[in-house]
């Protein structure tokens, strides 16, 4: 009987666009490793997605009135402490150090620390009851609950990751009532800091490469100026290229298969649906994107609490940025960095924060209506 009231409470609809990305992710990873050592990778994803379907219910199941509760200090505060641990104990891959090994599984915690900050945000701007936020009182401890993950993970370095707190911040403070100056000041702020390095980059090109590590620097001219560095404009190039060749309905996979396209399971999976599906398969994709926020800001409008309304518009900002970037980033929009494509690449650590914060927002929807 329980369990026929929790699946009626069940919101069948994001369910089912989870799956369907998921689906999509498993065919995309199939088609950029078959024929590489790493062939049978998208079975190990069917079974990372079959694992933390387990969480995602739990979740689901649980009140997330509770979670949002004095547990939201506990989990940022462990959160803060993998971030810290990681510095001592972390596995280095290619030059950075984000993993802790759990027996044959690699954790990234920074995937998890931004579901624990947006918690934790959403408790502290729930107890404004919907009023003005305040500069002094809410706005600059918000954002230094922010900043705390978003240092340590650029220590790491990942850039990437650290970027999507941006995108969460943003959105948390726009639905929590700031005053449209403080937002403004705010995107101000990170336009001068965008500036800055364009200004630098034209200006004072020795001093900005002092200040941005290498790979950073060598990504922030492959967008400026493609040309100057062929090498170093690589990458998006034979992205741009793939995408292009993919046409309406997909062609050989010419740049996937034969190697043009680094890290294509994970990362660059976009690419490899832009070549092997085309337009069609890009823009069943995007509108299996637009349906799940649309989904979300349902939830987030039908939620009784503003608790739970602040935590999945948070967790929607976090997906909206990782998509935009992703995708910009293999298009020419935006420079290139480390952002995967929720629920398409290949990564547990990436995949179960996705499931988490689907899990979440199950929650809110199916306790909309329960009395606590």
């Amino acid at each position: 009987m329980m369990f026929t009231r929790f699946a009626a409470k069940l919101d069948k609809f994001t369910l089912f666009i989870m799956v369907c990305l998921v689906a999509i992710g498993t065919i995309a990873i199939y088609g950029a490793t078959s024929d590489t050592k790493l062939d049978g990778l998208h079975i190990s994803y069917l079974y990372l997605f079959g694992a933390f379907c387990i969480p995602l219910l739990l979740l689901a199941w649980f009140d997330y009135r509770i979670l949002l509760g004095k547990l939201s200090y506990v989990f940022y505060t462990f959160g803060i402490g993998m971030l810290i641990l990681i510095k001592f104990t972390g596995e280095n891959i290619n030059g950075a150090v984000r993993w802790l090994s759990i027996g044959s599984f690699q954790l990234q915690p920074s995937e998890l620390v931004k579901i624990f900050t947006v918690m934790l945000i959403a408790h502290v701007l729930g107890k404004r009851e919907g009023q003005r936020l305040r500069l002094i009182q809410d706005i600059v401890p918000v954002s230094v609950i922010f900043m705390i993950p978003i240092l340590l993970i650029m220590q790491q370095p990942d850039l990437g990751t650290a970027l999507v707190f941006i995108g969460a911040l943003v959105s948390l403070l726009w639905m929590g009532n700031i005053r449209a100056v403080y937002l403004l000041s705010l995107l101000g702020v990170i336009a001068v800091i965008i500036g800055s390095i364009l200004w630098l980059y034209t200006a004072n090109f020795e001093l900005l490469s002092q200040i941005v590590k290498p790979h950073q620097m060598s990504r922030i001219q492959a967008f400026l100026d493609p040309a100057s560095d062929p090498d170093k404009s690589w990458h998006v190039k034979n992205a741009m290229y793939a995408i292009g060749s993919g046409g309406m309905m997909g062609s050989e996979a010419h740049f996937v298969r034969k190697g043009f396209i680094p890290y294509a399971y994970s990362d660059s999976i976009y690419v490899v649906i832009g070549e092997q599906f085309g337009f069609i398969g890009s823009a069943v994709l995007m509108l299996l994107y637009f349906l799940l926020i649309y989904r979300m800001i349902h939830i987030a409008k039908s939620s009784r609490d503003r608790e739970g309304a602040y935590l999945v518009i948070g967790l929607m900002g976090m997906l909206v940025f990782q998509i935009f970037v992703n995708i910009g980033m293999h298009v020419g929009l935006v420079p290139l960095t480390g952002i995967s494509l929720p629920f398409i690449s290949y990564g547990g650590s990436s995949l179960l924060s996705n499931m988490i914060a689907i899990g979440l927002v199950l929650s809110v929807n199916a306790h909309k209506n329960d009395l606590y």
